[in-house]
């Protein structure tokens, strides 16, 4: 299992934009984490004093990008991933804020190489769906030819 400072040496994302909890779980397929960060007020995704359920993709993001960065060579500084393209995306509620349990995030890999990867992932909070669908990641872009 992996803190809040272990999943910040793995991804860019830093401060109140880390927004990942723990990593319960991970191998070299998929990942699954915590995070109670949807029901606090500092939460720099929120808009007008709200969560919408569509920032529940970049809780996904980073659980991807927390995987890459487990899967990295030991002392391998964090790849740059960028969000390509989600698709299939289904929201199951409307506010994240509005859900009392911790989000469970998961992301299974299901294609890739050095330069793209293709997950799919699923947000649940308690018994409650949140959202789930499929996303591309490009890795290193500005390395591309």
């Amino acid at each position: 299992m992996l803190d809040r400072h272990a999943i910040a040496a793995r991804i860019p994302h830093q401060g109140t934009m880390s927004l990942l909890d723990a990593v319960v779980e991970w191998d070299a397929t998929g990942i699954r984490c915590t995070a109670v960060s949807h029901r606090q007020a500092n939460n720099p995704l929120r808009h007008a004093g709200r969560l919408g359920v569509a920032a529940g993709i970049e809780y996904a993001a980073q659980a991807m990008a927390v995987h890459g960065g487990l899967l990295a060579a030991d002392n391998a500084p964090p790849r740059q991933g960028y969000l390509a393209s989600v698709r299939q995306v289904q929201f199951h509620v409307s506010y994240l804020d509005e859900l009392p349990a911790d989000l469970q995030i998961s992301a299974e890999r299901l294609s890739g190489d050095a330069t793209q990867v293709l997950y799919r992932f699923a947000l649940s909070s308690g018994d409650t769906p949140v959202l789930d669908g499929r996303a591309a990641v490009i890795l290193d872009a500005g390395a591309l030819p």
